[in-house]
């Protein structure tokens, strides 16, 4: 496996994101290792928040909870997902996988002796941060999510599967602008075909504009340009964009999808969950909009929990809304 190593100049005096770099050393799955990048800050015996970001982010977006939460009295870990941020990035688009994701960052909690957490995540830290949480119970105490789910998609008649197959092989590839519309316009009879123009774009966009793709989905707040230049800081150029392009096709879509028996477990597993479950959904994200309801039905330790509904946000809250989301952790390890 080759790997890219974003140089350290990239993230010298980035604006609120003081945090000193720590890294672990993890087995790739191919015989080699990667440094996987994450923030520590606060009490060293403090009750500890593990944040995980999704894509196209890195750990810079819990910039503005990280001090809250330590104000608070707690410890925030915020690791980078390989492929992004300060973490290594393994060069080709096929080394990405769901599964890798998990295990890496499973390794990475176990070298790191997470123990008694509450877990936040958000978009992709969720869909690998809930994996690692039903697999791994005992090192959790109790899971705070936003934004984000474990897709388990039912059977797709075949003529859609095969639709959704055909397009993503054979159709050009989309343009930014009809990429948009799909997603801005889902066809619910046909869910698969609508993420399709999103995985497909991301997938054979060389150059995926990063910083774009969080700003555009924001939500009453603008990102100055400083803040945008950080948010590409982990990109030199196109060749670190691999993670970026790639994991948007390891969402599971079709049934047959290789991360669905998975993802299923883990369902089977959190069903059993007896510890606090909190959810903390903005109102208005396109993307995992009634995934709530899902959690807070199907998992013991949701019932009588105090979920709640951010007004706005969009889709990366934590930008926007940053103090309630942080309120509803510290509520949830308080309580």
């Amino acid at each position: 496996m080759k790997i890219m190593r974003t140089p350290d100049e990239r993230f010298d005096n980035l604006p609120g994101y003081p945090f000193q770099p720590r890294y672990t050393e993890v087995e790739d799955g191919d015989g080699g290792t990667l440094r996987v990048h994450h923030v520590d800050e606060g009490p060293r015996d403090a009750p500890v928040v593990l944040c995980m970001h999704g894509q196209p982010t890195w750990s810079y977006l819990y910039r503005h909870m990280i001090p809250i939460l330590t104000g608070a009295g707690l410890r925030v870990l915020a690791p980078d997902l390989v492929g992004f941020g300060r973490s290594d990035k393994p060069a080709a688009r096929a080394d990405y996988t769901y599964q890798r994701q998990v295990d890496w960052l499973t390794s990475w909690a176990i070298e790191n002796d997470v123990r008694d957490a509450t877990f936040f995540g958000q978009d992709w830290g969720g869909l690998i941060g809930l994996r690692i949480v039903a697999e791994n119970p005992d090192r959790f105490a109790r899971v705070v999510i936003g934004n984000t789910g474990i897709p388990v998609p039912e059977a797709t008649p075949d003529e859609r599967s095969r639709t959704y197959r055909d397009f993503r092989a054979n159709a050009p590839t989309p343009s930014l602008a009809e990429m948009m519309a799909a997603i801005g316009s889902p066809d619910p009879s046909k869910p698969e075909l609508t993420f399709a123009y999103w995985q497909k774009w991301c997938w054979e966009t060389e150059d995926v504009p990063v910083a774009m793709l969080v700003a555009g989905t924001l939500d009453g707040r603008a990102l100055s340009a400083e803040e945008v230049a950080a948010y590409d800081a982990p990109f030199p150029d196109p060749s670190y964009k691999m993670g970026p392009r790639a994991m948007p096709s390891q969402v599971p879509v079709l049934s047959d999808d290789p991360s669905v028996a998975a993802n299923r477990r883990a369902w089977e597993a959190l069903e059993k969950w007896q510890k606090p479950f909190v959810c903390c959904f903005t109102d208005n994200d396109p993307i995992t909009a009634g995934a709530q309801i899902g959690f807070m039905e199907r998992i013991p330790g949701a019932k009588g929990q105090p979920h709640r509904t951010i007004k706005g946000g969009g889709h990366f809250l934590q930008e926007g809304r940053a103090t309630e989301v942080c309120e509803v952790i510290i509520d949830a390890v308080k309580r």
